[in-house]
């Protein structure tokens, strides 16, 4: 079940992301920039001495995450 809870997750992050930085991608791409992100998101928020808790904090450390990867990828 929190496979399922995961990818929902992700797209909503995902789906999230590209609305904040006027992305546009289809279902699948935004389930993989949000569950990516949110490995990303917690890597960089952890180094920054954060932590995120609960079903708000990992969506918006998701949403970071995703964020960083669409800024990363328009770069190259």
């Amino acid at each position: 079940m929190s496979v399922l809870w995961g990818i929902i997750l992700g797209a909503l992050a995902g789906y999230i992301a590209g609305r904040i930085m006027k992305s546009d991608g289809g279902l699948l791409r935004n389930i993989i920039l949000g569950i990516v992100g949110g490995f990303v998101g917690s890597f960089l928020i952890g180094l920054v001495g954060f932590r995120s808790s609960g079903l708000a904090g990992s969506l918006i450390t998701s949403v970071i995450g995703a964020c960083i990867l669409i800024w990363i990828g328009r770069k190259l």
